[in-house]
């Protein structure tokens, strides 16, 4: 499940039991501009043991690597052998607009956080120039028990093969079941064959008020394909000519075009809905395909929609 859930954080303790009751394995927080990433993960690790902790993701640019490294190592710390840093380019938006911080090079940014992290929790003293950044006499003082598994957000080629070759797994996100197929093969390849860890971001909506469901889900369609990172990521996919008409309208300042210029289907492809048994169904389909850990993200895209009855319908328990 993805966190943090409603409401303040003070009040989750007993939600996050009711999500290990439920059978939820995991929780994963993301980081845009709402809670960081690391704090619903702290609280969690003391409140409720029975429950996996991951990042998915945390932006490689938006801390200095020394404090990147000091933060996973104590969530780490905290959760021994219950935590999974997931690293990620983000996009120009949160990295460039919002942070002030130049987007430049992802790939090598991205490929140079996970490097970096593997020097640092290997505790030896890092004296050495990556390729976008240097770091010169920095030895982490925190060494946790077990070292954390580290896991490359990807959409692409790129790096989807990173993810493979260098990291324990990848984190993917947007992406219909039948595009897992697509993906997976290519971090498995890059691994050489041998398994990782693929984790899946699902934006689900267990409601079959499909009319509904679908016109509030172009709203964040549209939010995220129209950024350039994800536009790229579904020409790759193949999905260019059903979201042509989309960028062309929201090129030219025409949301409400570019709205309704977003084919049912893309709707259907990448965001989960209908009845709570339909719901799931597809889910599994994500598994089937290759995904081995998910995070459902609840869209309240139904406004009578009740969270909590959601979570309860898509839970582990309820088939």
């Amino acid at each position: 499940m993805t966190v943090p859930l409603p409401g303040p954080l003070h009040t989750h303790r007993e939600k996050l039991g009711a999500l290990a009751d439920m059978g939820y394995t995991d929780i994963w927080s993301a980081e845009s501009d709402g809670a960081d990433a690391f704090t619903p993960l702290a609280l969690a690790a003391a409140w409720e043991p029975r429950l996996r902790l991951g990042t998915a993701i945390v932006p490689a640019y938006t801390r200095a690597p020394a404090c990147m490294a000091q933060s996973v190592a104590s969530m780490a710390d905290a959760a021994p052998g219950r935590f999974a840093i997931g690293i990620g380019s983000s996009s120009n938006v949160i990295v460039e607009r919002w942070n002030g911080v130049p987007f430049e090079e992802p790939y090598k940014k991205v490929r140079d956080i996970v490097r970096f992290l593997k020097d640092a929790l290997g505790g030896e003293k890092i004296k050495h120039a990556y390729d976008t950044f240097e770091v010169n006499g920095f030895k982490l003082g925190v060494r946790p028990e077990q070292t954390p598994p580290i896991l490359v957000a990807a959409l692409r080629e790129g790096m989807l093969r990173l993810a493979g070759r260098e990291a324990d797994g990848a984190i993917i996100n947007w992406l219909s079941a039948t595009d897992v197929a697509t993906v997976v093969p290519v971090v498995r390849d890059a691994a050489g064959g041998e398994d990782r860890e693929i984790v899946a971001r699902i934006f689900c909506c267990p409601s079959e008020n499909a009319d509904i469901v679908r016109s509030a889900a172009k709203f964040a369609i549209a939010a995220y394909l129209n950024v350039p990172v994800y536009a790229a990521f579904h020409q790759w996919l193949g999905r260019g000519d059903q979201l042509q008409g989309m960028w062309d309208a929201w090129a030219a300042g025409d949301r409400k075009a570019a709205l309704a210029a977003i084919p049912d289907q893309v709707v259907d492809d990448l965001v989960v809905h209908g009845s709570p048994a339909q719901c799931r169904a597809q889910i599994q389909q994500y598994f089937d395909n290759g995904v081995t850990t998910s995070s459902l993200a609840i869209l309240p895209l139904d406004p009578a929609l009740d969270y909590w009855q959601a979570v309860t319908d898509l839970s582990p328990n309820a088939g």
